[in-house]
């Protein structure tokens, strides 16, 4: 007769239905490893409203899912994480620029990561924890990358279909990214930068590829206004390549004012580096609407009226910009 050392109990929420029961095993026991979910399974230690239950079960909501035989220390499903709420409030997010559909669109201030320790990520999850319901296997995440000097719209996913259609969407290519950034260097023409890219794992820095072999970029270059040692730019996104603005612009031979890293002018503050707008398909959910701005930092805007003046009339064009 098997001793049991621990019995853990379950219940599948809305966003667990459908799932396969592995999955959701793994993301519900993650500090046991895979191998041993697999033997779980297998010895019929794995139990669904009463009944031995295979890995390709799919989960309907409101299923109890028993586990036999599990011994140890393990982290709680993801909405179940009370330490979470306890490092943020709910009050500790930034701008909200769009809520529902199962998104959450905000205004990152720059400075901010989205990931690690004291993060935007960790004050969502004390932000939406009491608004959505429990889950297994969904946790509220961050839905595409922004670079912690980089200010504007981030968006995280508040349940699984609004995370689906954005991830699927976004690698589609069908929802178009803008940014607004100050770039070293008069440039007055529109371009469009096509370049390779390879990233450096070990200095962290992209470049463009000499020799072939990197990874395809494109960015459509828009100048807004310009004077001989800067530029005001607005960049449509091709690609998503991570630091793909910055790693071209440098390599075009106008890096972002204030980054250091790829070698643009000093400013203090560090770079000026917008994420402005994202226009989404036809096909998205009637709540979301066509397009979402998020408004200029005002440290931004100073910077732009110093350089530039008639600080309302550039700011009013970058807002009423009809995006290509």
């Amino acid at each position: 007769m098997i001793q049991y050392s621990m019995e853990l109990t379950l219940t599948a929420g809305s966003d667990d239905d459908g799932r396969r029961l592995d999955r959701i095993l793994r993301k519900a026991l993650k500090d046991l490893p895979l191998s041993a979910v697999h033997r779980l399974l297998r010895m019929k230690h794995v139990l669904v409203n009463g009944k031995p239950a295979a890995g390709e079960y799919r989960v309907n909501a409101g299923d109890t899912i028993t586990i036999l035989g599990v011994s140890g220390n393990f982290s709680r499903p993801p909405q179940a994480a009370p330490e979470a709420a306890a490092r943020g409030t709910a009050g500790d997010v930034p701008e909200v620029l769009f809520e529902g559909s199962g998104l959450l669109a905000l205004n990152k201030p720059r400075g901010i990561p989205v990931h690690g320790e004291n993060s935007l990520d960790t004050r969502v999850q004390a932000y939406l924890g009491p608004k959505i319901p429990p889950s297994l296997s969904f946790k509220p995440g961050p839905l595409h990358r922004l670079d912690t000097p980089t200010s504007g719209i981030i968006v995280f996913s508040a349940d699984i279909e609004g995370a689906r259609y954005f991830s699927d969407r976004l690698r589609k290519g069908a929802i178009e990214k803008f940014y607004i950034a100050l770039a070293d260097g008069e440039l007055r023409e529109n371009q469009i930068w096509k370049d390779e890219l390879h990233r450096d794992r070990q200095t962290r820095v992209t470049s463009l590829a000499t020799e072939g072999g990197g990874r395809y970029a494109e960015t459509r270059v828009i100048p807004l206004a310009a004077d001989r040692s800067h530029s005001l730019l607005l960049l449509k996104l091709g690609t998503g390549r991570t630091h793909q603005i910055r790693a071209q612009s440098a390599g075009h031979g106008h890096p972002l004012t204030g980054d250091h890293k790829y070698g643009g002018s000093p400013q203090q503050g560090g770079l000026l580096l917008h994420a402005f707008a994202l226009r989404f398909p036809e096909d998205r959910p009637r709540e979301i609407p066509e397009t979402l701005t998020a408004p200029l930092p005002d440290y931004f805007l100073r910077r732009i009226g110093e350089l530039f003046g008639n600080m309302g009339d550039i700011f009013g064009k970058t807002r009423d910009f009809p995006l290509p």
